[in-house]
């Protein structure tokens, strides 16, 4: 069973793996379960989430997940949050943060926000949680270390606190200048807060990782009794506001390096950045398959599966897929299940589909495209002057037979020309460079064939126009 696991602050991964077998990801943020589940998670655990400046996980993809058969756990920080919201949905909490959020003990998000450092940090804590403060104090009045007087004082001093600033010396530097602005109870409450400072280093209760540790050994077990699908009692609402979320997606914000390592979307992205011209291609297709995707949803569009059986069989000649262990070393490659290729080739169906009906709008642009990069004034002249020279020599429209080259050698020429493998599908490359199919592309290499011929004569260059 592929298992996801987002966290951060609360648990370090060399703990977790110890823990659970799992591709582990950074903190979950909206979207990141949907793309998980789409990416092939049949379980996820969710610790910690952003919030405030990043969205936060939207409890509709959770629902979503566990709609398609996903079993989603939570515990901790935002796990435990959005399993107390979407326990009687099915989502399963673990711990006693959860508990305390679904009886109601706890009720603001405040409890479980920390501030923390970046990824390459291990996302590190920098302030304490609330519910770790809570645990805290209650450890040290079990103990004796404090009373009850000095563990309120304590705990108010530090929920007055902006989460961010919330930690330890700062509650303690302010429950001593308190105590020293009380004289009558200075001298009790100054040696409570002594003891309590020479406990805590060693007395101190992390409560967000015993839970998050309970989450994960919870998964594992789930894991071993070999679960079906996850089978829910609602029925998931497809509203047009998710149909928008789940158009726009798009990937997963890490990939995996096949060892469980999680690595960050914008180190891939680096390296297309880095690849000269790679990331401007990627991105104008990018922008253009959704824009396409997006269209033909709206449009209703649905391929029927003969649509989607010539699309299979085109990408994989094109791949060079043509057998079994092909299709599984290149899926490895790319990290794609099966289910998430699937997707993915259900997905070009439809920018295909808009592509088809789109051609003639898209025409009519081109033009302007051609003005905007700076290729319109070259290739308007020399169409005109190839037009007018083929008109010259009387080859206005020749055929194979007429320029004394084979349908084969004139496609070996134009490769060669363009310095690039001679694609095994000329019906595929045709469509895919613009043409109606691979007879109007041949059409247009004879003219072009024919035209550099017609050049070559009028310099004198003998030389066989095949070899060049």
């Amino acid at each position: 069973m592929t298992v996801y696991v987002f966290v951060g602050p609360t648990l370090q991964l060399v703990e977790a793996r110890a823990e659970l077998d799992a591709v582990y990801l950074p903190p979950v943020s909206q979207g990141d379960v949907y793309r998980a589940a789409r990416a092939g998670a049949r379980a996820i655990g969710i610790v910690d989430g952003y919030f405030e400046r990043i969205p936060a996980v939207w409890h509709k993809e959770i629902l979503w997940a566990m709609a398609e058969g996903v079993h989603v756990f939570g515990s901790a920080s935002m796990g435990a949050l959005r399993a107390a919201e979407l326990a009687a949905f099915g989502m399963v909490g673990v711990g006693s943060i959860f508990e305390a959020f679904a009886d109601g003990s706890l009720e603001d998000d405040d409890e479980v926000a920390v501030a923390h450092g970046p990824a390459e940090t291990g996302f590190l804590a920098v302030s304490d949680a609330m519910v770790n403060i809570r645990a805290t104090l209650a450890a040290a009045r079990t103990a004796s270390i404090i009373g009850e007087v000095t563990a309120a004082t304590l705990e108010r001093l530090a929920k007055g606190l902006f989460y961010p600033d919330r930690a330890w010396a700062t509650v303690l530097r302010r429950a001593r200048e308190q105590a020293a602005a009380a004289p009558a109870q200075a001298a009790s409450a100054r040696a409570e807060l002594a003891a309590f400072e020479a406990w805590l280093p060693a007395g101190r209760v992390d409560q967000k990782r015993l839970d998050a540790v309970a989450m994960l050994r919870a998964m594992r077990a789930h894991v071993a009794s070999k679960p079906g699908p996850k089978r829910v009692r609602y029925t998931f609402e497809r509203t047009v506001w998710w149909e928008h979320a789940a158009i726009t997606a798009g990937e997963l914000h890490t990939d995996t390096d096949g060892g469980g390592e999680a690595l960050l979307l914008d180190a891939l992205l680096e390296e297309a950045q880095l690849d000269g011209d790679v990331y401007a291609r990627a991105c104008d297709s990018a922008l253009l398959s959704y824009l396409a995707a997006r269209y033909a949803n709206e449009a209703s569009a649905a391929p029927g599966a003969a649509f989607h059986q010539t699309l299979a069989d085109r990408f994989r000649r094109r791949h060079g897929l043509l057998r079994a262990d092909d299709v599984e070393r290149w899926l490895a490659e790319n990290r794609l299940s099966r289910e998430r290729f699937t997707e993915l080739l259900r997905d070009q169906a439809l920018v295909e589909w808009s592509t088809s009906d789109l051609a003639g709008d898209v025409n009519r642009r081109l033009p302007d495209q051609l003005r905007l990069n700076g290729q319109y004034a070259r290739l308007l002249e020399r169409a005109g002057h190839k037009q007018r020279t083929l008109a010259a020599y009387g080859w206005d429209n020749p055929s194979l037979d007429e320029a004394g080259v084979t349908r084969e050698e004139l496609v070996g020429w134009h490769f060669d020309r363009v310095r690039r493998p001679v694609e095994a599908d000329l019906e595929d490359y045709a469509r895919r460079v613009g043409f109606a199919d691979a007879d109007a592309l041949v059409r247009a290499l004879v003219r072009e064939f024919c035209y550099l011929r017609c050049l070559e004569q009028e310099v004198g260059d003998e030389s066989p126009a095949l070899a060049r």
